[in-house]
């Protein structure tokens, strides 16, 4: 019998193993498939030819051996949770997040302190990737010192984050490139075609609200039941001191300060104002979130400084920090016996780079994108065909805009020919990650979550088990976001401001 609690390590390692075999298998019975591209320019197609990368050869060695290391020192989320760790080690260490928290849920009922943690994180992607580094451990905090199993708070936010996060009711940065993409491919078959930035916002909106409340539900119903023996059941409840009020108070103070600073900072034509920009875009949200913007370079940062600035003010209003060695020991309080962590998300960071050299995600994707061109169908069956493509290539290739580049130039022109608006092609891609994102060890903050379950767990928690956690949202997610995509499409309610579903 299959051990399925394997130790999250060698869940990665093993993981790993399986991709080095699988690619030089692949490679050898020569798997290939075709993409199709499209020029900007000439919006002419061009195809090139996807293979599997032998990660079992020399140059698969090499690659392993020469880049292993590189590809953890760059591995995003690594550096990203070590600061945020910091950040919270203050707020932590201070007292911030129990007086905080305490004074929040004194005055709501457990499912609304659910529900809010859940909604923030289904509106997440406003923040990108680093929602995640965020929400997760704050998540947990909250549960914690709010008398319940901390688990529960990190398993309904990672829902939260992963069956939401196609749901953009701000227009992001993502959204921005999957609308240049698929308005490229649009102009295929129309070559004035124009799409609105906000094209999709009615539908997003509902979509987001409704799975707020679903994924708040199954978690008080499916899974809180799972831990309700290792909730924390006190008598006494904290009554916050004077001094704890006063530290309250100066952090509120020093944090609304800060954010009036952080906020005339990415406000463009004020005097002095827009520093956080990249001024040498057109639209605004790319100098918000354009990779070259401070905003979108320094946003970790800005979010640490904030979170440390309230533990450092709370801290000195509260006496908790009495001199300047309190504060630099609260800096490093979140990474006692952070090394199982480190040593966790090495192992994914290994496991992911293999996967992404075999190209495997790629033409899995390219191949299950060309069985549109293969059949013919039309209104609901075409538009549950790439719900299902969608779904499926989203486990092994997770990226929005790569996927998207594969998809778009086979989905666009076919939904157009068949009456649906680009507008409503891209919704219905971006629902359709939000059913099975949250299921993938291939996306790079799925060891986030891990980590953060095996830091708030008396238990080894393996792969396994965490995605198992999951399950639960995942039907409703599928049940829902479907549902929502057929009524749209048989009503023709609009999508969004300038945004229609059928032409």
């Amino acid at each position: 019998m299959i051990k399925k609690n394997i130790h999250p390590v060698m869940g990665f390692l093993i993981l790993a193993f399986i991709t080095i075999i699988l690619s030089a298998v692949l490679n050898i019975l020569d798997i290939t498939t075709t993409e199709y591209k499209i020029n900007s320019t000439t919006l002419e197609y061009s195809t090139e030819t996807l293979k599997i990368n032998n990660l079992f050869s020399f140059n698969g060695a090499k690659y392993i051996f020469s880049e292993t290391v590189s590809n953890f020192v760059n591995f995003t989320p690594f550096s990203t949770f070590i600061i945020i760790l910091i950040s919270f080690g203050v707020m932590e260490k201070s007292g911030f997040l129990e007086s905080a928290i305490t004074f929040i849920t004194k005055m709501m009922k457990k499912n609304t302190v659910t529900f809010l943690i859940v909604f923030l994180s289904v509106i997440g992607s406003i923040l990108g990737d680093i929602s995640f580094v965020i929400l997760l451990p704050l998540s947990a905090l909250i549960f914690k010192y709010g008398r319940r199993n901390p688990l529960i708070g990190v398993i309904s936010s990672y829902a939260g984050l992963t069956c939401g996060q196609g749901l953009s009711i701000i227009f992001t940065s993502v959204d921005s490139s999957l609308l240049s993409v698929s308005l490229t491919a649009a102009r295929v078959i129309d070559p004035a075609y124009r799409m609105a930035s906000i094209s999709g916002l009615f539908i997003m909106l509902v979509a987001s609200v409704i799975m707020s409340f679903i994924i708040t539900r199954i978690t008080e119903k499916n899974v809180s039941p799972l831990f309700a023996s290792k909730e924390k059941n006190e008598e006494e409840e904290k009554i916050l001191t004077r001094k704890e009020i006063r530290g309250l108070l100066f952090a509120v103070f020093a944090g609304l300060i800060y954010i009036i600073i952080f906020i005339y900072n990415i406000i463009p034509s004020l005097p002095f104002s827009g520093n956080l920009l990249d001024n040498s875009q057109i639209l605004y949200v790319d100098k918000l979130f354009s990779y070259n913007s401070f905003f979108s370079k320094g946003f970790v940062f800005i979010v640490a400084i904030f979170f440390i600035t309230l533990g450092l003010f709370y801290g000195i209003g509260s006496h908790k920090f009495k001199n300047e060695l309190d504060f630099v020991d609260s800096l490093g309080y979140s990474l006692d016996n952070v090394g199982n962590t480190i040593v966790l998300i090495f192992m994914a960071s290994f496991f992911i780079s293999v996967f992404k050299y075999s190209n495997l995600g790629s033409v899995i994707t390219a191949s299950l994108a060309n069985i549109l061109r293969l059949v013919k169908l039309q209104g609901i069956p075409l538009i549950l065909a790439l719900v299902i493509i969608t779904a499926i290539s989203t486990l092994v290739f997770p990226a929005s805009v790569s996927k998207w580049y594969i998809i778009s130039p086979i989905a666009i022109p076919i939904f157009l020919n068949a009456g649906i608006t680009p507008e409503f092609t891209q919704v219905i891609f971006r629902f359709s990650e939000c059913i099975t994102f949250g299921l993938t060890p291939v996306m790079a903050y799925f060891v986030i979550y891990l980590a953060i379950l095996n830091k708030n767990s008396d238990e080894t928690i393996g792969i396994y088990n965490a995605i198992r956690y999951i399950f639960p949202y995942i039907g409703w997610t599928a049940i829902i976001l479907i549902s929502l995509l057929i009524i749209w499409y048989i009503s023709g309610i609009p999508i969004g401001i300038n945004g229609v579903t059928v032409l």
